[in-house]
């Protein structure tokens, strides 16, 4: 299957932040996870800038990683294949066909993690701690989605 300019490009574009994402994302998650993360040391957030920081920085690129694979590249690789791209279920239906995800239901659970971590965890510890925790047990199923779409590109020629 040959593509234009703009949608090769595009998708090789989308593969170099995908590959950014993946090694910020698997290095904030072991510094972060270094620690136990529960309801105490939650409670030491507000005088532990560091730590603070850390779970900053998870919580951004695992909720960045999850936008771009699910917002930007599954509908220009869906593009590139000629399939047409529909509402966010239906593409992830078909996400789950072709093998990039384990599961379509498994990532909008993904997504409403994404959701719950970045509008209600300040107010509500025990939120954050469970919703940090469920993202952390995610973090693997992230990385093996963006390993199956570039695997994908890559074994059609479109990145190297």
């Amino acid at each position: 299957m040959t593509l234009n300019d703009a949608a090769k490009n595009r998708l090789q574009f989308l593969a170099r932040v995908i590959k950014r994402e993946k090694k910020h994302l698997q290095i904030t998650s072991e510094r972060f996870f270094e620690i136990e993360f529960t309801e105490e040391t939650a409670k030491q957030l507000d005088n532990n800038v560091d730590y603070s920081e850390r779970l900053d920085a998870f919580v951004a690129r695992f909720s960045r990683l999850q936008d771009t694979l699910g917002d930007k590249m599954l509908p220009q690789l869906l593009l590139a294949l000629n399939e047409s791209v529909r509402t966010q279920i239906d593409n992830l239906d078909k996400a789950e066909r072709f093998g990039w995800i384990r599961s379509a239901d498994e990532w909008v659970e993904i997504r409403n993690l994404r959701n719950q971590m970045i509008h209600e965890y300040i107010e509500d510890l025990t939120i954050l701690v469970n919703a940090v925790s469920r993202a952390n047990a995610y973090v693997k199923v992230l990385l093996g989605a963006a390993d199956n779409m570039l695997k994908e590109i890559k074994g059609r020629g479109w990145i190297e």
